[in-house]
This record gives structure tokens, sequence and C-alpha cells, in this order.
């Protein structure tokens, strides 16, 4: 036999969606204004992480380029040896040449040993001028490195004192959130009022209404739109910027409030 559901599993009315929904947006706006109080520091700590990271990156190319380049030299060296040593043997071999044709030709080689070796000294000579500027480029990078990771380590003692104040504060009204959204019976206006939110500049997705305007966009609505809104029988949606509405009372705003906002 079937049983009655519970007050708990009974669906919530139209009023009871607004009113939670306020309720929610109440509780997240203080969330919001925590963040607030944190300020920029997160994207600060975070742009200081990456501009790190690409120093770092930046400081082991340059050390790959000089030890590409002292690869480079020692292998100049090595082609001075080879042609001195072919210099050496082309000396030798003119002393029993038998005639002059392998004479000039002997030279000729001898010639080309020597501006091989000119080569590779234009070449060492080249790459250690090259070696000295990336070093000079490693310390400037080192030094500014430095500098971001010590404001990196003000910037985090910063963040985590503000953390440590407001930690406790946030985790109750993120629970305090998360009950709500299990409460809440319709995924469907949840799943839009947090898109609204999302989109709006000041995180806003249900406003009240205020001297006769949207409290989100402050566009007039018109006398019959705000009696619809007053009864609670749908949700109802500012025509402008889309934010849902609700009456001032809905809202827990009292009628002396109202008056002297209206004022």
């Amino acid at each position: 036999m079937a049983t009655d559901k519970t007050t708990q599993d009974k669906e919530l009315t139209v009023e009871e969606r607004l009113k939670a929904l306020y309720e929610l947006q109440t509780i997240l706006s203080k969330i919001d204004r925590i963040k607030i109080i944190r300020g920029e520091l997160p994207l600060e700590v975070q742009d200081l992480e990456d501009e790190i990271a690409g120093l770092e990156t930046r400081i082991q190319n340059y050390k790959d380029e000089v030890n590409n380049l002292n690869q480079g030299i020692r292998e100049q060296h090595k082609a001075i040896d080879e042609a001195a040593a072919l210099i050496d043997k082309y000396t030798q071999q003119q002393d029993n040449v038998r005639n002059n044709r392998e004479f000039d030709f002997l030279s000729k080689e001898i010639e080309y040993q020597h501006l091989n070796i000119e080569l590779a000294e234009k070449k060492i000579n080249d790459f250690t001028r090259q070696i000295e500027q990336k070093h000079a480029d490693v310390d400037v990078a080192a030094n500014h490195l430095a500098d971001r990771q010590h404001i990196l380590e003000e910037k985090k003692g910063e963040l985590n004192e503000i953390v440590s104040e407001t930690k406790q504060d946030e985790e109750k009204l993120r629970e305090q959130a998360k009950k709500l959204e299990v409460k809440f019976d319709d995924e469907r206006l949840l799943s839009a009022f947090k898109r609204i939110r999302k989109n709006a500049r000041n995180g806003l997705g249900i406003v009240y209404i205020q001297r006769n305007a949207c409290g989100g966009c402050f566009n007039r609505i018109p006398p019959q739109r705000q009696m619809e809104i007053k009864m609670h029988k749908k949700v109802i949606v500012c025509e402008y910027c889309g934010r849902i509405m609700i009456d001032p009372e809905l809202a827990g705003i009292a009628p002396e409030v109202e008056a002297t906002l209206k004022k």
C-alpha cells in the first residue's frame, strides 16, 4: 500500500521556491563579499607563478644554448687539430714529391687547411661571444626570478592570512548553500538561476522590486507586471536584464524600509 509523502517530500510552491532562491542568493552574496576581501590576490599569485615558471624555462633554455655552444667550440677545436695534423702531413709529403704538380697540389691542400683553421677560430670567437651574452642573459633572468619569487612569497603570505581569517565563515556559508540546493526540487529553475547569476555583473540572479523598478538593472516595471510578481504564482524575469524578480515582502524587506527606498 502506498504511503503519503511527508511534508519534506512535498513539492514546493512557486512562492517557496522563490523564497529559497533569494535565501540562496543572500548566502552566495556573502561568499562573494569574502572573495572581494581577498581581492585580486589569488589572480596576482597565479600570475606570479606563471611568470616564475616562464623565467625558469627561459633560464634553462639559455643554459641549454650555452651547452650547445660549448659543444660547438669543442668540435671546432677538434677541427683545428685535424687541420693542423693534415698540414704537418702535407708539409712532410712536400719533401718527397717527384714534380712541381704534386708540390703545388700539396701547397693548395695546406692553404685550404689553414683556411679551415681560420674559419674554426672565427667560429670559436663567435660562439664565445654568444656564451658571454647568454651568461649575461641568465644573470638578468635569475635576478628577475629572485625578485618575483620574493614578491610571490609575500603575496602568498597575505593570501594565506586572509584565507585563514575567512575560511571558517566561507565553509559554513558553502554548507548552508549546499543544503538549500539539495532541498530545492526544481533543477531547471536552479540551473537557470545559477546561469543568470554567473552572467550578471554584480552576481545577482534574483532581485526584488525597488521603486517600481527591477532591483538589478533598475528599468521600470509596469504595474500589471508588479501585481503578477506579488502574487507569487509563477517565476517572472526582467525583460531587460533577465534576472528573476520578486516583491520586497518575499525578500524580507519590511514595508517601512521599502517606503524609505521609494523616497
